[in-house]
């Protein structure tokens, strides 16, 4: 698994115009919103009976299970952003949670996520560089984590991460740029 230093570094070496940062704030969340959405469509429930004379029914979604397992891969990558993404995680799964039962949520998610890769590739102009995931499809978990970071870099928070991070990307686009003068 790579480092958390060196998966920042990936995502913001094609990501180092003010533009594309700023689509990104907006881009990124919608996406992650109507995917969360769309994965919070699908329920499922866990039932134990017998279980101090009752049963205990526990209704959970897909969208739960895989931010579950999302957000244990951030903690691996870095237990302070992580915390960040955590509060970011539970609010898309309140507010997929309140609008579970709008009538044509399946459009509205499919829409969600079409405006915000729009917004994504009107950045990518912008910054004249390919998304990062069309190299490594990895960088789709590292998006929303690469935002969080950019908010905790702005509040002071994490500056020798900041630091590591801004280095490596510069010199990763430094070189993405001479292959592409070649090619």
């Amino acid at each position: 698994m790579k480092s958390i230093t060196e998966q920042l570094a990936r995502y913001k070496s094609v990501h180092l115009n003010s533009k594309n940062i700023s689509s990104h704030f907006v881009g990124v969340p919608l996406i992650v919103f109507a995917v969360t959405l769309l994965l919070n469509t699908i329920t499922f429930e866990l039932e134990f009976s017998n279980l101090f004379d009752s049963a205990l029914r526990l209704k959970f979604t897909l969208a739960m299970v895989i931010f579950t397992f999302v957000a244990l891969y951030y903690s691996l990558l870095h237990r302070l952003l992580a915390l960040g993404m955590v509060g970011y995680i539970l609010l898309n799964l309140y507010l997929a949670h309140l609008c579970s039962d709008v009538s044509g949520i399946l459009s509205l998610a499919i829409g969600l996520f079409v405006v915000g890769w729009i917004i994504q590739f009107i950045g990518h102009y912008y910054e004249k560089a390919k998304p990062a995931f069309v190299d490594d499809l990895s960088q789709f978990l590292i998006g929303p984590l690469f935002l969080m970071a950019e908010v905790y870099f702005m509040l002071g928070l994490a500056p020798k991460l900041n630091a590591k991070v801004s280095v490596l990307a510069r010199e990763k686009r430094k070189a993405l740029d001479a292959k592409n003068a070649v090619s």
